[in-house]
C-alpha cells in the first residue's frame, strides 16, 4: 500500500502546500521561546530558573535543526533561496549545522532507507541495548561527556568562511546579553547545548528509528516510527513536529506544520493498523529501546 492509496490528489496537494506565513509564525515562536528562557533567568535569577532555562534551551537547539531540516528539504517556505538562507543563517547558525553539508548527507538517509547503504543505519541497530547501556549513555549525554566531546570536535573543525553563520549569529546573541546587562546568560546555551540537548537528540533518533520494527525493510512503517506527544514533551523534548518522522518519511515534501494533518489522515483511514509503528510518548520510546 502507498501514499496514493490512501490520500486523494486533492488531500496531497493541501498537505504539501507551503505557506511563508505559518513557516515565519513558527520561527518567531522558537525565538521568542529561548528568549523568555533567558528572560527568565536574567529577571529572577536561582537555580530553579536557571536549570528550567537550560532545559528549554536545550530543547530549541534541536527545535532550530528541525526548522533546518524542513529548509534542507526545501519545504519550509515557498521559495528554495529563502528556505537556504534562512535555514543556514538563523535556524542551522545558532547550533552550527551548515545545511547545505547536512542536506547532502540527510538526502542520502531518504534515498537509502530500509537499505544497507542508510548512512544512519548502524546507530538503529545498536537499539534495543541492554537496559545498562541505555544508562550509560543518557549518563553520558547529562553529565556533559557528550555534549564536551561534540562541542570540541565541532570547535578543531571550524573556519571562519564556512562556520560564519554560527560567529555571527552568536556575536549577536551575547551582544543582546551584553546589552540587557547580562553576559552571563550566554552560558546558559552552552549549559543546554552541552547537557541538554545530546539527551534530546538521542530520544529524538530512538523514537524515529531505534525502536523500528525492521531496518531493512522497504515499508516505511516498519523501518521508521512516529511518537505521540504530550505537551510538555512537544515544549521540552521534541519540538516542532520531530515526533511525527513516519509520516515524514513517507511524504519528505510535507512541510512540518503539516504533519499532525497528516498522521491524523493516514490514522483515520487505517493505514497503521497491524503495524508497531506509533509510541505513546518518550517514557515508551525509552521502554521499546531497552532489550528484554
Amino acid at each position: 500500500m502507498t501514499i496514493n492509496d490512501v490520500l486523494t490528489r486533492d488531500e496531497l496537494a493541501a498537505l504539501t502546500a507551503r505557506s511563508n506565513w505559518r513557516a515565519a509564525g513558527i520561527l518567531t515562536l522558537n525565538y521568542l521561546i529561548m528568549a523568555g528562557a533567558f528572560a527568565l533567568a536574567i529577571a529572577w535569577p536561582n537555580p530553579l530558573t536557571i536549570i528550567a532555562a537550560i532545559v528549554v534551551l536545550g530543547a530549541r537547539q534541536l527545535g532550530l535543526e528541525v526548522l533546518n531540516h524542513d529548509c534542507a528539504h526545501s519545504v519550509f517556505f515557498a521559495k528554495r533561496r529563502v528556505n537556504e538562507v534562512i535555514g543556514n543563517w538563523l535556524c542551522g547558525g545558532p547550533v552550527n549545522t551548515n545545511l547545505y553539508r547536512y542536506r547532502d548527507y540527510h538526502l542520502k538517509h531518504h534515498r537509502f532507507a530500509g537499505t544497507k547503504d542508510d548512512p544512519d543505519l548502524q546507530l538503529a541497530l545498536t537499539y534495543p541495548a541492554p537496559k545498562e547501556s541505555v544508562i550509560r549513555k543518557f549518563t553520558r549525554d547529562l553529565t556533559g561527556r557528550t555534549g564536551l566531546r561534540d562541542t570540541w570536535r565541532q570547535i578543531r573543525r571550524m573556519r571562519p568562511r564556512r562556520n560564519a553563520p554560527f560567529f555571527v549569529t552568536h556575536i549577536g546573541m551575547l551582544t543582546i546579553l551584553t546589552a540587557v546587562g547580562a553576559p552571563w546568560a550566554y552560558l546558559l546555551w552552552w549549559a543546554g547545548y552541552i547537557f541538554i540537548y545530546p539527551a534530546v537528540t538521542r530520544l529524538r533518533f530512538m523514537g524515529e528509528h531505534g525502536v523500528a520494527t525492521d531496518r531493512l525493510s522497504s515499508d516505511a512503517r516498519e523501518n521508521t516510527s512516529t511518537t505521540l506527544l504530550s505537551w510538555w514533551e512537544r515544549l521540552l523534548i521534541g519540538p516542532n513536529r520531530v515526533n511525527y518522522h513516519l509520516e515524514h518519511h513517507l511524504l519528505a515534501s510535507v512541510p512540518l506544520y503539516r504533519l499532525k494533518s497528516m498522521h491524523e489522515l493516514l490514522k483515520a483511514r487505517g493505514y497503521y493498523d497491524g503495524f508497531n509503528c506509533l509510541s505513546a510518548g518518550y517514557p515508551d520510546v525509552v521502554r521499546r529501546a531497552v532489550a528484554h
